[in-house]
């Protein structure tokens, strides 16, 4: 509804359509949302009607892909001006090259194939730890892609992300009367897959006696063979002539400082790369600033009960005067304040409660103030060391 009705202006089955492709294990490397319900299978069968669904963010999309959004992101107008929305959410994972990518706008297209997290953290990982690593390193621990539904894959022609692969379905020969296909080629579903190696049976280019599917929660089809065909003769057409064997053109065009570029996979890389400490960067210095808004508001909170300052307000007629008289009571204490004292602050302590005034516990108000130094001296510590915070961060995520 939201989607719809204040950030982008499209329809309801386009909307849906996108939240079932994030939520579906097998066309992500990473799913970013928990479907609960029927959000199609691997054996080609489609969503239920959205009506039957439910859906919220994987935890995984949380901790990975959102940040404080507040103060470390640019808001900018919606379509029609009437709320704000963040500009980019900073996300600290390549979600790129992990999840992958593809359509179509005006004379230009994008196919960017998933590639395996962890893969993508260790060519992080090692170009923050060697801006200088050469391309064939970074390239190296890359791999290429890495596609959900398993697979052979033949990267020979991958050109770092603008060439292309050729992916194999995984067959089980064993049994020389029958072939067992146990993983899928990229791009199909077990009903495609069927329906090419029927094709091809019919026209005598494969020589099967009947096809069965037996996939549950893993791919499991079934081919039983001729009288006098065995598997090895088998495997090669099923090959040439079935999506068993397909080729998958990449095409990394990306929108970058809102012009659409072509970028290879390694580009990608360093650009997260970078992106990661700022983001990091940001997180940190808006954590500080809370953590030093709460640290001044926690020993104003005691002087002012302490030192009975709230006593100065009971002759005041007027709001002006009010405000006043709790700024000058603060001035004797000055060099005890992170900064100056504002009227908000005033407003902020004018709101506690008698009964918490009569409470007031200066214990518990020493060991928070305690806690959110300690913080931000580790806090001082990470910003010095940002490059080892990333790759801790990015250890974490592996």
């Amino acid at each position: 509804g939201d989607t719809m009705g204040k950030y982008h202006p499209r329809g309801d089955s386009s909307i849906y359509e996108t939240l079932v492709v994030m939520s579906q294990p097998f066309k992500r490397g990473m799913p970013l949302v928990d479907g609960h319900g029927n959000f199609g299978s691997i054996e080609g069968d489609g969503a239920a009607a959205m009506r039957y669904t439910e859906a919220k963010l994987q935890k995984s999309a949380e901790e990975v892909y959102l940040s404080d959004l507040d103060k470390t992101v640019r808001f900018v107008s919606n379509y029609d001006e009437t709320e704000k929305e963040p500009e980019v959410l900073p996300v600290r994972i390549p979600n790129l090259l992990v999840n992958g990518a593809e359509g179509i706008a005006v004379g230009m297209s994008t196919s960017i194939p998933p590639h395996n997290l962890g893969e993508v953290c260790d060519a992080c990982i090692a170009y923050i730890k060697n801006p200088e690593l050469k391309y064939e390193k970074l390239l190296g621990l890359l791999k290429g892609p890495d596609f959900p539904t398993g697979g052979l894959i033949d990267v020979s022609d991958y050109q770092d992300g603008l060439g292309k692969i050729v992916t194999r379905a995984k067959l089980d020969t064993s049994d020389p009367k029958r072939i067992v296909i146990t993983e899928l080629p990229a791009g199909s579903n077990t009903e495609t897959l069927m329906q090419s190696i029927e094709a091809a049976a019919k026209s005598g280019k494969v020589k099967i006696a009947s096809i069965n599917d037996f996939t549950t929660d893993k791919v499991e089809i079934e081919i039983r063979l001729q009288r006098g065909v065995y598997s090895e003769e088998v495997v090669d057409a099923l090959f040439a002539f079935t999506v068993c064997e397909q080729s998958v053109s990449c095409n990394l065009l990306v929108i970058k400082d809102n012009m659409p570029q072509v970028m290879s996979a390694t580009d990608v890389i360093k650009h997260h790369a970078k992106q990661l400490l700022g983001i990091l960067k940001d997180e940190l210095q808006l954590e500080k600033a809370n953590l030093t808004d709460r640290l001044h508001l926690r020993t104003l909170e005691r002087i002012f009960i302490e030192e009975r300052i709230y006593k100065k307000i009971e002759q005041m007629k007027t709001a002006e005067t009010v405000v006043k008289a709790v700024i000058e009571g603060f001035k004797p204490f000055a060099a005890e304040l992170i900064r100056p004292v504002t009227e908000e602050d005033v407003e902020t302590l004018l709101k506690i409660p008698i009964r918490r005034i009569s409470l007031y516990d200066i214990n518990k108000n020493r060991k928070e103030v305690e806690e959110i130094n300690a913080r931000l001296k580790e806090i001082a510590k990470l910003l010095k060391n940002l490059t080892a915070y990333a790759l801790s961060w990015l250890d974490g995520i592996l």
